[in-house]
């Protein structure tokens, strides 16, 4: 039966093609971004690339020499091995006990503690300035010989008290507790994770005779994996560049005996110290494939531990 409209006119109707004016507009705001990305990213990746294949002082010409740097680092520098030693020491020990003290405080926090802006704001305040080198400075006074650590342990009747800082068997330690005491900003994503958790699921768990460690392990921790997953990330990406702390407590050589020279602090030296650019450019790559596979290590294992919400 005819129905009298035209096949034409059922056809959706077609938009219509983006003109060449508003493309260009588009490209000009994305100009600064583009720029920005190849000036101030990737041209010097690219350029640190070939750096590390060469041997650069910065004062004359970059003569190539191939794999060298990369050959030396591994089979003829002790120093190396010991930066790696010590990062690692760090990383694997600060990072997790800086995710535990954060949710820990954050879980407090969340219960409805009376002025809890407050709180929050203090909290967070040591992750704004734990990288800074006037909290550098104050953590090497206050672990000094007679800083104000040891002054509270003689006052609770220690003695023979070392200098943790100058110490070679505790001076990276400190470090680990300045790593630490800057867990604002974990504890601020935290909380915000936990402020999604239905208050149903607890109510339900109680019924079900859960008590609130049970609680926590079942309810809490696997609806909370997928921000524990992103904090780790954060975390173990930024104690692997941690920089300043060990820069500042050292007075910029490492010691005492190396104990804190962290990869960073080593690459530093060499480049901007001992003008070693091509060997501090494969440092940065070697560097920057370490976190690479840490950071992939996590992602590939987080399938068995990371619940996501569907």
């Amino acid at each position: 039966m005819a129905t009298g409209i035209s096949p034409s006119q059922t056809r959706t109707p077609r938009r219509p093609k983006v003109r060449g004016k508003s493309q260009r507009s588009a490209y000009v705001f994305l100009l600064p971004w583009i720029i920005g990305s190849v000036v101030i990213t990737a041209g010097p990746l690219v350029a640190s690339l070939f750096l590390s294949f060469t041997d650069y002082n910065l004062l004359e010409p970059a003569t190539w020499v191939g794999g060298e740097n990369y050959v030396t680092m591994f089979t003829a520098d002790p120093r190396f091995y010991k930066s790696l030693a010590v990062t690692g020491t760090y990383v694997f020990v600060s990072v997790p006990l800086q995710l535990i003290g954060a949710l820990a405080l954050a879980i407090f926090l969340d219960k409805g503690v009376r002025g809890i802006d407050a709180y929050r704001s203090a909290y967070y305040l040591p992750s704004l300035l734990g990288g800074s080198v006037a909290i550098g400075l104050l953590w090497y006074i206050v672990f000094g010989y007679k800083g104000g650590f040891n002054t509270l342990l003689s006052g609770l009747g220690f003695e023979n008290l070392p200098n943790w800082i100058n110490n070679p068997d505790t001076s990276l330690w400190t470090l680990v507790v300045l790593n630490l005491w800057t867990f604002g900003a974990p504890m601020i994503i935290f909380m915000a994770g936990l402020r999604q958790i239905p208050a149903e699921l607890y109510e339900q768990a109680q019924l079900d005779g859960a008590g609130r460690w049970r609680q926590f392990t079942n309810v809490t921790v696997p609806l909370l994996t997928p921000i524990i997953f992103f904090n780790l990330i954060l975390q173990l990406i930024a104690a692997f560049q941690a920089f300043t702390p060990a820069f500042v407590v050292s007075r910029g050589t490492g010691g005492p005996v190396d104990s804190t020279m962290f990869y960073t602090l080593y690459l530093y030296l060499e480049g901007f110290t001992e003008f070693n650019m091509g060997y501090a450019s494969a440092m940065g790559w070697i560097l920057l494939v370490i976190i690479g596979i840490f950071t992939g290590l996590n992602f590939l294992f987080s399938k068995h531990w990371v619940f996501y919400n569907d």
